[in-house]
């Protein structure tokens, strides 16, 4: 099982990114005024962020970068470790971790690397900086998340175009003898790789001459086999199943008692989704779950930093203990618990 508790390690602040351009679900066309309705009684979105055509994944990572950086008024020379978390790098290759250890000037002993993760790349991410920090030969790392997921989406599409927007964020962390441990609990099962997919673009299947053709998948469902397909049952089914279990043991793991948790931050799939999470882990107190969906949709990994410091950056305080869930695309799961330590979240920016 991957069940971790790791020592030494702390999150130090937390910067968020997102598109200036809004996109209004009631000005949606393609929904009828009772599909309106449903949609954003059951999934929660009234509005999300588009990124125009220029801006990439790596832009929004980068300017939270810079932010964090600045706000934290740290040197860009004693960064040890970059990840970038994301399922819309910049290319096939190189990867765009380098890429962004370049345009942030940090120093080349800089160890920087991609995580191709969606739904749960950020505790994934979390855990992956943690374990390197944890031992104290390197001091300090920035974790990048997040996607341009708008760009995978076709306007016809009822099942995806609605969903999803965009956003990147970065946060720092530091090896920090004083801190608390962080538990995680990681899981995945690839049985599910046909519930969240693209099927063409990568080494399996790569572009061919029908590739952007836009076919009729069923009423109301358009797109092309360079477009994200989804599978809205069978996620929903995923979830319920796995994401409760998968918190339950780690709280039992952690020795943390579930009414000591401040807040239970999951990632903003779809508020039917979460909402039958938190009833099946029994949390009654509807302050501890915060949203972000209903203003920026489903941002794939950002989600939950995206959360933090929308939602959270004026309650947070020493001593606050967060649980964090991630799930979905894969399928892939997992979640932390840790108690914060004067822990930073800078203003929202808007690019």
């Amino acid at each position: 099982m991957a069940l971790f508790k790791l020592n030494n390690v702390s999150i130090k602040g937390i910067a968020s990114c997102v598109p200036k351009e809004k996109e209004f679900t009631k000005d949606y066309s393609y929904f009828s005024e009772p599909e309106f309705d449903l949609f954003v009684k059951s999934v929660g979105i009234l509005e999300r962020r588009v990124a125009p055509t220029a801006i990439s994944t790596s832009d929004l990572c980068y300017h939270a970068a810079e932010k964090i950086i600045t706000d934290l008024n740290w040197k860009k020379e004693e960064i040890d470790c970059l990840i970038f978390v994301s399922q819309s790098p910049d290319y096939f290759l190189p990867a765009t971790a380098i890429i962004l250890q370049h345009r942030l000037g940090l120093n080349k002993r800089t160890m920087s690397f991609d995580v191709g993760l969606g739904c749960s790349g950020y505790v994934y991410g979390l855990q992956l900086m943690a374990s390197l920090l944890s031992s104290g030969n390197i001091k300090k790392g920035l974790l990048l998340v997040g996607d341009k997921s708008t760009l995978s989406t076709y306007i016809e599409d009822k099942s995806t175009y609605p969903l999803f927007g965009d956003a990147g964020c970065a946060t720092a962390m530091e090896y920090d003898t004083s801190a608390n441990p962080i538990y995680f609990n990681l899981q995945s099962d690839g049985s599910g790789e046909d519930a969240i997919k693209i099927l063409d673009g990568g080494a399996r299947n790569t572009v061919r001459p029908d590739t952007f053709d836009i076919t009729e998948i069923e009423p109301g469902v358009k797109r092309s086999r360079r477009h994200l397909g989804l599978k809205g049952i069978d996620i929903f089914n995923f979830a319920l199943k796995e994401v409760s279990p998968n918190i339950n043991e780690l709280i039992e793991y952690s020795g943390i008692e579930k009414e000591k948790i401040d807040y239970f931050v999951f990632h903003q799939a779809n508020k039917l989704i979460n909402e039958s999470v938190r009833k099946k882990l029994k949390v009654t107190d509807l302050n501890k779950v915060p949203y972000s969906i209903d203003l920026f949709g489903n941002t794939s990994s950002a989600s939950i930093p995206l959360t933090i410091t929308t939602k959270l950056k004026d309650k947070l305080q020493d001593h606050t203990t967060l649980l964090f869930s991630g799930f979905g695309v894969g399928y892939s799961w997992a979640s932390c618990i840790f108690e914060t330590k004067n822990i930073y979240c800078s203003d929202l920016i808007e690019l």
